[in-house]
């Protein structure tokens, strides 16, 4: 898995990724986020991952939608800067410790 933590994201960032996130869109909360965090893996990782990181701290995970001849998925964390860091740490070190994510 790749990961990634932006911290204030740029007016131009959150529009990127709102236009690859569908009907959450136009969500007020989530543009208003502190930080966003990017997680890439496989699709059982990054369904795993999304309900990891929404059970360890208070924050959203949406899908973001790609075309990637990998098969790779793109998971994106709104939050405060502390809970998607929280949740970032959470991720890696389910899957770093070699446990099941899930």
């Amino acid at each position: 898995m790749d990961f990634r933590i932006i911290k204030s994201p740029s007016a131009g960032t959150i529009d990127i990724l709102m236009r690859r996130m569908g009907s959450t869109a136009d969500s007020a909360e989530l543009r208003n986020a502190d930080a966003v965090g990017l997680v890439q893996g496989k699709m059982i990782e990054m369904i795993c991952a999304s309900d990891i990181a929404e059970k360890a701290v208070g924050v959203t995970v949406v899908d973001i939608r790609g075309s990637c001849p990998q098969n790779m998925i793109l998971i994106a964390i709104f939050g405060d800067t502390a809970s998607v860091e929280a949740a970032i740490s959470e991720i890696k070190r389910m899957s770093d410790g070699g446990v099941n994510l899930c």
